[in-house]
């Protein structure tokens, strides 16, 4: 059969396709995707090398939040500080440009270039998980070749959202970036409308690539999981200390950690302890009162270790959740909190809302 290759789409001449309208006969569409073979890099191609194996692992993960300077650049200084300060409080990955960290609002250019920093200054210290996903598969392949390419240990992978597609379909497009390295895969509903359901990992699962799933629908399901040898990690800070101790979970990708990262190691690392969980819960519940990264975003610079920077189309919590977040911090300890400054309220003036950057 005579066909040329631009790119990943494949034109049939028209003499191949009369013939194949008299002779071929009709394929599903998931029997029809053509193997990616010719991916250019794979996971023994590139650097830092790593198996599933070593992140199935890891038990703290951070989304680590994504800081600005007031024209709406990155503040790079400012993001190796925070990135430090995991490493020395125990977390062993992060999520770059994941949710919390803002992925949705950079450019894929800005998206590389920082998992490639984070990789270079932190890659020996810390896993370096780059959130490379995407609704169309196509962006999803050339991100995630560029994240291995520039040395992440692995990847995160949504399922496509907005558009939607079918079961047959959500394979397909995770079966199209397995083959180049670990991957975890990030079920969140309440984002994507869409639920992963479990058929899709059970066949995901197939792949020596997959090394778990990042679970936001609850524990009934990171129990259905691990009962059957599958690697789940909480995507709910609420219910991650039921979900390591009482349902299996290897962990959890936190958005807390961003501010408290001892205390979440030892939620963790350190056996049940529902004193602790309960002593977290009403910060976790002021973080997610509003969608995340609002409220985390707003935290960081009320303790002084970001500057107060917002790209819209976020902008922070109200001055009476702001008053609120200084009364939690007064409950828990200024000492478990990241930074050195004291607590602030911030005035609505404090803060820089960048439209274009």
């Amino acid at each position: 059969m005579s066909y040329s290759i631009i790119g990943r789409c494949h034109f049939y001449s028209f003499h191949t396709i009369q013939t194949n309208r008299r002779t071929a006969r009709w394929r599903s569409p998931r029997a029809a995707v053509i193997p990616s073979f010719h991916l250019p890099m794979r996971s023994y191609e590139v650097k830092n090398r790593t198996f599933a194996e070593d992140i199935k692992a890891l038990r703290l993960v951070t989304a680590i939040k994504t800081p600005y300077l007031p024209d709406g650049r990155f503040d790079l200084e400012a993001y190796d500080a925070l990135v430090n300060l995991q490493i020395e409080n125990g977390a062993e990955g992060v999520i770059v440009g994941g949710t919390t960290g803002e992925g949705q609002l950079m450019s894929w250019d800005e998206h590389i270039m920082l998992i490639g920093h984070t990789v270079n200054c932190f890659g020996g210290s810390i896993k370096v998980i780059g959130n490379t996903g995407s609704n169309s598969t196509r962006e999803a392949i050339h991100a995630t070749e560029q994240g291995f390419a520039v040395g992440m240990h692995a990847a995160l992978h949504i399922n496509p959202y907005y558009g939607k597609t079918s079961i047959e379909g959500m394979i397909s497009h995770f079966d199209s970036v397995l083959p180049m390295g670990p991957t975890i895969i990030y079920n969140v509903p309440s984002r994507t409308g869409q639920d992963i359901p479990p058929r899709v990992i059970q066949t995901l699962a197939k792949s020596p690539n997959l090394a778990g799933v990042k679970e936001c629908v609850g524990n009934d399901r990171v129990e259905q999981y691990t009962s059957n040898g599958i690697v789940v990690w909480s995507g709910n800070d609420d219910e991650c200390h039921d979900s390591r101790w009482d349902h299996g979970a290897v962990g959890v990708i936190s958005v807390t950690s961003n501010l408290v990262p001892g205390l979440m190691r030892e939620l963790m690392f350190g056996g049940k302890n529902p004193a602790l969980n309960s002593k977290l819960m009403p910060l976790v519940e002021w973080l997610f009162h509003e969608p995340n990264p609002i409220a985390v975003n707003t935290a960081l610079a009320q303790l002084g270790v970001v500057r107060s920077v917002f790209r819209l189309p976020y902008v922070p919590l109200t001055k009476a959740k702001r008053e609120e977040f200084v009364k939690i911090v007064e409950e828990i300890g200024r000492e478990n909190f990241i930074g050195e400054r004291d607590v602030q309220v911030l005035d609505d003036n404090d803060f820089v809302l960048v439209g274009r950057y």
